[in-house]
């Protein structure tokens, strides 16, 4: 719980702030449904919504299980806005795609982008590691829109 409160922190100090998307861009919301996702999962564990079998917690991402060192993708373009170790998610990176609607990449091995670096869909973000406890590789991924945690494969095509 506590680490979903820094979370939760992190979030709400990141859309006090916001970030204005490029005029030309399509915005992700029109989207919806046909992202890629960051990877290609060897296994999905943790679906959106599913008990953690933790005091009550759910799950409000996806956990995706890869090898270490497979490479992390933008699931759409956008600014990263933040890129640093973060309790309980290990090295974590967030990318705010404007209109409220933000991407979260976490227990990465390696950050490849910066805070204030724009970003491309299907730009290298990362890579696959274990920091932030975990004990097998894989890249926690969240979307929220409004500070609020949405269902990755309703806006990512499934794997």
């Amino acid at each position: 719980q506590a680490d979903q409160q820094a979370l939760k922190r992190v979030i709400d100090r990141l859309q006090a702030e916001g970030v204005e998307v490029a005029v030309d861009a399509t915005p992700i919301a029109e989207r919806k449904g046909s992202l890629p996702l960051p990877l290609e999962p060897e296994r999905v564990r943790g679906a959106f919504g599913q008990s953690r079998g933790e005091q009550g917690l759910t799950w409000q991402g996806v956990l995706l299980e890869a090898p270490e060192g497979t490479e992390v993708s933008a699931v759409y373009r956008g600014r990263v806005v933040y890129a640093d170790r973060l309790r309980g998610y290990g090295l974590m990176l967030i990318i705010d795609h404007g209109n409220g609607i933000l991407s979260l990449y976490g227990h990465n091995r390696t950050l490849y982008s910066e805070v204030g670096d724009w970003v491309s869909q299907g730009e290298t973000l990362a890579e696959v590691g274990t920091t932030g406890g975990r004990t097998r590789p894989g890249t926690y991924f969240e979307i929220r829109r409004e500070g609020r945690p949405r269902d990755p494969f309703a806006w990512c095509a499934r794997p």
